[in-house]
């Protein structure tokens, strides 16, 4: 008997220690090899600072997830970034210092078209694979073939913006014929303009009033008069946050109406602005990437949304997480499923497999282009409805912003005229 005891005891402690063994076999195999190195600049200070902060928590989540899980080629991916305060000027010091004092194997851009710009200037002279983080259309003055981009504006990102805008005034009942065109005079205001004045074109809808405004402007009632006094059907705006702000109140302020009203609205998408302007926003048209509608139940989406939900709080930023955070883990998915799949960091292996590949991610499915845009256009517009107040937790419910368009993703129909009254 007690020999038989001796044997089970043996066995067991065998046995226990081969579970052991086979449990910690992946960290150990991960802790003998280098890390995989991926290095970015990241604007943590100055006017993108929010954005910024929110794009890092992505990456970290994903780094973290893809950690928790071996990492990539059994190697640990490990984070190497620094502040460029928002400044484009700072960029190719940081990149040069993640590369060449860091020893970085892969990069990726700060967020925002300006970010990105000098970023391929860099990538481009090193000759090395670059995910970008939502910019648009950064490359189309490069056109370099080792960029892809996180962002669903499709192979004409500036047209995009508009595009499903005039698509819904084309099934207006009258049929529209007058437009407004008012935006912000940078870079992102002008694109977006130009890319509006081209889609009025094409549905044959003149423009009436088109005009810039400078960017560190706050009295916006004098524009919406001078808009008002051209009887627009449609009234299309190019903004940024404080824009929108300021627009979107002095709209009502003045008691402008119009068949529809919105446009390239950036800031709608953002927590503060969505409760700053609480019903104010009813009836507003508005382009977006995410929101929380039946028709965008992609897997994992929601349960990403809950865990940056959770940290956004503690670290002082975007409280929905809708715009930045899933595209750049989406990015982030890209490159790591790249890796995994051409089985190792080689920068035209890599460049080749994106180019030529479906991704599976948390925003869908993505293939990009000629030009590292995704493929296919994926802008949405939609419309608030029913706001009640200024609470934050009506946005995360489905019906308060209605898809409207692209059809594939439609939650809801449109609903005309509105009404600053």
């Amino acid at each position: 008997m007690n020999k038989l005891n001796a044997s089970r005891r043996v066995w067991i402690t065998s046995a226990l220690a081969a579970s052991i063994v086979g449990a910690v076999w992946p960290l150990a195999s991960q802790a003998q090899q280098p890390p995989i190195k991926i290095g970015f600049s990241q604007s943590l200070t100055g006017p993108l600072a929010s954005a910024g902060k929110a794009a890092l928590v992505a990456i970290q989540m994903w780094a973290e997830d893809v950690n928790a899980k071996g990492g990539l080629l059994g190697r640990k991916v490990e984070l190497v970034h620094y502040d460029d305060q928002s400044n484009p000027g700072l960029v190719p010091s940081i990149y040069s210092k993640l590369l060449d004092v860091d020893k970085v194997d892969l990069i990726v851009t700060s967020y925002s078209t300006n970010m990105e710009v000098p970023t391929i200037a860099f990538a481009m002279q090193r000759g090395l694979l670059l995910m970008g983080s939502i910019g648009v259309a950064p490359n189309h003055k490069f056109n370099y073939k080792r960029f892809f981009e996180a962002f669903p504006g499709g192979p004409d990102p500036l047209g995009a913006l508009s595009e499903g805008y005039f698509a819904l005034a084309q099934t207006l009942q009258p049929k529209p014929k007058t437009v407004a065109l008012a935006g912000a005079d940078t870079e992102f205001g002008q694109n977006s303009l130009e890319g509006a004045r081209k889609n009025a074109k094409k549905a044959g809808i003149k423009i009436v009033y088109d005009k810039s405004y400078p960017p560190n402007t706050v009295d916006f009632a004098s524009i919406i008069r001078a808009i008002q006094a051209t009887h627009p059907d449609l009234v299309f705006f190019a903004s940024f946050p404080s824009d929108s702000i300021g627009l979107i109140r002095a709209t009502k302020q003045v008691g402008l109406t119009a068949q529809m009203l919105g446009g390239a609205m950036v800031g709608m998408q953002y927590a503060s602005v969505k409760t700053q302007l609480g019903p104010l926003l009813n009836g507003v048209v508005a382009y977006d990437v995410y929101v929380p509608e039946p028709t965008m139940k992609f897997p994992g989406i929601e349960a990403f949304l809950k865990r940056y939900q959770a940290v956004a709080g503690k670290e002082g930023i975007d409280a929905l997480g809708f715009y930045i955070p899933p595209l750049i883990y989406s990015e982030m998915q890209v490159l790591g499923q790249a890796v995994s799949a051409v089985g190792s960091i080689d920068q035209d292996k890599l460049a080749d497999y994106i180019r030529s590949n479906t991704f599976q991610t948390i925003m869908g499915d993505v293939k990009f282009g000629e030009k590292g845009e995704w493929a296919q256009s994926r802008i949405l517009y939609v419309q608030y409805r029913d706001v009640v107040g200024n609470d934050l937790e009506q946005f995360k419910r489905p019906g308060t912003q209605v898809i409207i368009y692209p059809e594939k993703l439609k939650s809801g129909e449109l609903k005309v005229p509105y009404s600053g009254s």
